[in-house]
């Protein structure tokens, strides 16, 4: 460690990104908030990434596929990975960094993401996409969490991230105060792609922070599809349990 990152450490030492605890070393989390979080990990579906809970399923062969992803023989997503679940020991967290400018928590949960998307990661896709936010929204938060996030996994992964091509048109009403249905209707042709050409043939990861019913998610990979993409994943930070 050299003397100027000492001298920081000094002056601004590093916190736990839930507690604010002082921590010896820059690693996000103090092992009590570390040890409340609900890591998603092996083993889960193969295809939407939903753990199995019974222990029997460890003996599964891997790949294992969910009864969800069985019945249904088209899948949108190749893969979708979430790093934890979102419950009432996590959502601080998510609450935190997109509403309270706690931008701080990126890289520690961009860690996070990138150990999660170990699957995806290992099939070389070509490019990430944030989910946008309204030109109104981001006015007002200032900054969007989830090209902040991709901004810390292009640099552990060398996939560039694309922050342009994928808009958000309308202004829709949050989706957290919706129902499932209304969640779908209130997103379509709330995004649109500019250079769709770009993806064709092409592999792409949308990052988001929460997955609930998966609507945004969609909507954004059904734009990509339509133009041609080969290959689709969804990476969360936090997915519900449901």
């Amino acid at each position: 460690m050299n003397i100027l990152k000492l001298f920081i450490n000094l002056i601004l030492p590093p916190r736990c990104i839930k507690c604010g605890k002082i921590l010896s070393e820059h690693n996000g989390l103090c092992p009590e908030c570390f040890s409340l979080i609900d890591f998603i990990s092996e083993p889960y579906c193969h295809i939407c990434g939903h753990p199995f809970s019974d222990s029997t399923n460890l003996k599964f062969a891997e790949k294992q596929i969910c009864g969800n992803c069985a019945k249904d023989k088209k899948h949108l997503f190749a893969m979708q990975r979430s790093a934890f679940v979102y419950d009432d020991n996590s959502k601080q967290l998510i609450i935190d960094f997109k509403f309270h400018d706690k931008t701080v928590s990126a890289e520690v949960l961009a860690n996070m993401l990138f150990v999660a998307g170990k699957d995806i990661w290992a099939e070389n896709p070509d490019y990430l996409l944030p989910v946008p936010l309204h030109k109104k929204r981001l006015r007002t938060r200032r900054y969007n969490q989830s090209a902040l996030l991709c901004k810390y996994l292009s640099r552990k992964t060398m996939i560039p991230t694309d922050y342009f091509s994928l808009e958000r048109k309308i202004n829709t009403v949050p989706q957290v105060t919706l129902s499932g249905t209304q969640r779908h209707n209130n997103l379509k042709k709330a995004f649109v792609l500019n250079n769709p050409e770009k993806f064709k043939n092409k592999s792409v990861v949308l990052v988001d922070d929460v997955k609930t019913t998966g609507s945004t998610l969609r909507e954004c990979a059904l734009i990509l599809q339509k133009a041609g993409a080969k290959r689709l994943y969804a990476l969360t930070m936090a997915k519900t349990e449901n």
